[in-house]
């Protein structure tokens, strides 16, 4: 099943190791199905760390990590742009993939060494065009315990006929949907050409 991972934005009161409250803004990475369980999580979360006190989520969306590198010890997350380059078959030319990374360190350079660890799987060769610390302060992986899947509701990841791809983990690439959201599908072009057929036009006119 493809991760589909959704950032949260949260206000509360947080109280610092001296004992001091404040109220902060802070973001979370939740791995969930749909914003219904994305928000479900936080909220339970929250009133975790909370502990009785007030919160308010402030936004949630889906992020554009592809997938989450955790480690045993590390201060920050931090997050990796990397290019990958493959050839279009049908096209005959290069293409290039960018793809978002999240990865636990304690500075810059364990980060750039975890993330070469960490992409040892990919079979072809990648350039990282960024990484810097992430806003983000805590990364929820996936409970089935706590998800709220609607009814009805059925992953992308469990479609059996849908064409793999082989460079990611999971063979999906999560971006290429997201950005192809604006565009109208072959359908949806085909059916703005063809004329639009009425009950005037199907019935022939009598002869004068």
């Amino acid at each position: 099943m493809m991760q589909t991972w959704f950032e949260s934005k949260v206000k509360y009161m947080k109280v610092s190791e001296s004992g001091s409250e404040s109220m902060v803004t802070e973001n979370f990475l939740l791995d969930a199905v749909s914003y219904t369980d994305a928000e479900t999580r936080i909220i339970r979360q929250m009133q975790q760390i909370v502990r009785g006190g007030e919160f308010q989520i402030v936004d949630i969306k889906k992020s554009r990590i592809a997938e989450v590198f955790p480690f045993e010890n590390g201060e920050w997350w931090f997050k990796a742009a990397i290019n990958l380059v493959t050839i279009d078959e049908e096209a005959g030319k290069e293409k290039k993939i960018k793809t978002n990374y999240l990865i636990m360190a304690d500075d810059i350079k364990e980060a750039l060494t975890r993330l070469d660890e960490s992409l040892e799987y990919l079979v072809i060769p990648f350039v990282v065009t960024s990484l810097a610390v992430s806003p983000i302060v805590d990364v929820f992986p996936y409970n089935p315990e706590e998800a709220q899947i609607p009814d009805g509701y059925v992953p992308v990841g469990n479609n059996e006929n849908e064409q793999k791809n082989p460079i990611f983990t999971d063979g999906v690439n999560p971006y290429n949907e997201e950005e192809q959201e604006d565009a109208p599908s072959e359908e949806e072009t085909e059916d703005s050409d063809a004329p639009e057929e009425t009950d005037d036009s199907a019935e022939e006119k009598p002869e004068e």
